[in-house]
């Protein structure tokens, strides 16, 4: 009997190296996230070449065709290669980085990309950020088993690689870091060395995506400071996404329990080809029910709709939101978060012009708070979501109504019994891959992040053993 291979060695390279690594990391992170962006930019024009081509109702049967085609192959791809390419990402990672789920890189590269090109350009309402933030991820993966690390170096650059991906795809590197102090809190391995190497490739990670795809804000908008007399407004909108986020999530999950009875039942491909049919031609007809929404967030606040248009928008958005992530396709949801909440926040300043005068251009102000304020009430990250909606609109001047929207939503959501949705699909990912977090091993005790640490304290009268 041959004996076992001794497994190679683990590194501890010095801070330098390891910042080294982490900076070429984001670069590297950066510049595929950047050519990711523009390939499914590319692909997202798509419906002009048909309907250059084709009039009346052939048309609209070749929109079902071809979106249909590109969801069910995008879908195809992650049920052959990577199962857990699937969704947005960011719950592998935060359970890669407990020790609860592994990082196959290897796959997970090229079906996020390839398969994320497909969904995203297709027209389904999903975000790039997801796709993004797992490959950088996948690529720090990868370095870190090039190089040979240990773990925690490992679990730090994965976390970096995260933040990097999600700089990539909003050019938003604070709240990338950011996002892992707050997301990740509970795993990510804190210290001096993980900490910075999370800051480098992240900023390095802005300044490649940066140098290929442009400078400005994402959803760069224009809007004057609020008078202290609206900020009572604020918290209002502010407990009215509260509400929103915990509907938005327990309705996620809920179409993800659906569509995976449909497909045991009947074929895994039966709901990917029925919405992608259904989108083709509501790029035609209603062109704001479809792809992630970062146009739509940016023109919405302008184009002076009345409210019961708004209604429809916000109904239509969070119905093919929930269509769209549940067919399995690599693809985020934080783009279709923000452009819904910006729908609920113009909705709510146009109905609120109609008791009291508001100011020119607060209906923009209400929509940019809006996409703070929902994204801490289903991500439960509250300071990213400040930050973000800053980074992404330019809009610095409407941090205090922001703020108050984003604690607000938080503070009710908490107080609704909502959950972060990231937190939440983890668990329904251990639950179904047969090891739910308590039969799950643990992470070890001296890789936990702050709460767990706090958690270990309390639970043993020997610390946490750090």
């Amino acid at each position: 009997m041959t004996p076992p291979v001794p497994a190679a060695p683990r590194r501890t390279p010095r801070d330098a190296v390891y910042y080294v690594l982490a900076t070429g990391a984001g670069l590297v992170v950066g510049a595929v996230g950047a050519y990711f962006h523009m390939v499914v930019d590319g692909l997202s024009r798509w419906p002009d070449l048909v309907r250059s081509h084709l009039d009346g109702p052939l048309l609209y049967l070749a929109m079902s065709a071809v979106a249909a085609v590109m969801a069910a192959a995008a879908v195809a791809l992650v049920r052959a290669f990577a199962p857990e390419a699937a969704g947005s990402g960011v719950q592998e990672i935060e359970g890669a980085l407990e020790g609860l789920r592994p990082v196959r890189w290897k796959r997970v590269l090229p079906v996020k990309f390839v398969g994320g090109a497909l969904a995203l350009g297709s027209g389904l309402v999903a975000g790039r950020e997801g796709p993004t933030i797992h490959m950088g991820a996948a690529i720090t993966k990868a370095l870190s088993d090039a190089v040979g690390l240990g773990t925690r170096d490992t679990r730090g650059l994965l976390a970096a690689g995260a933040a990097a991906g999600l700089a990539a795809a909003f050019n938003a590197p604070l709240a990338a870091i950011l996002f892992v102090i707050e997301e990740t809190r509970r795993q990510f391995p804190y210290g001096l060395r993980t900490y910075s190497a999370v800051i480098l490739c992240s900023v390095a990670s802005a300044v490649m995506a940066e140098a290929i795809g442009g400078t400005a804000p994402d959803m760069k908008l224009a809007v004057p400071d609020m008078p202290l007399l609206l900020l009572p407004a604020f918290l209002v909108l502010g407990a009215v996404l509260g509400a929103v986020g915990v509907v938005f999530n327990r309705a996620l999950v809920a179409s993800l329990d659906g569509a995976r009875a449909l497909a045991l039942s009947v074929s895994p491909y039966l709901l990917p080809v029925l919405v992608g049919a259904a989108v083709g031609p509501l790029i035609l007809l209603r062109p704001e029910a479809t792809f992630g929404g970062e146009t739509l967030a940016v023109s919405l606040p302008g184009l002076g709709l009345p409210a019961l248009t708004l209604a429809g928008i916000v109904v239509v958005r969070f119905v093919m939101t929930m269509a769209s992530y549940s067919t399995g396709i690599p693809g985020g949801i934080f783009a279709p978060i923000l452009a819904m909440a910006t729908a609920v926040g113009v909705l709510f300043a146009t109905l609120l012009a109609l008791v009291v005068p508001l100011p020119t251009d607060a209906v923009a102000a209400f929509g940019i708070a809006a996409m703070g304020g929902l994204f801490s009430a289903t991500v439960r990250a509250p300071l990213v979501g400040m930050v973000l909606v800053a980074e992404l609109t330019g809009t610095y001047g409407l941090l205090i109504p922001v703020i108050l929207t984003c604690v607000t939503s938080n503070l009710v959501a908490e107080a609704l019994g909502g959950k972060p949705i990231y937190e939440v699909l983890l668990d329904r990912t251990l639950r179904l891959a047969g090891t739910p977090r308590a039969e799950a091993p643990p992470a070890s005790d001296a890789l936990g992040g702050w709460d767990e640490r706090e958690r270990l304290t309390k639970a043993s009268p020997n610390g946490p053993g750090l």
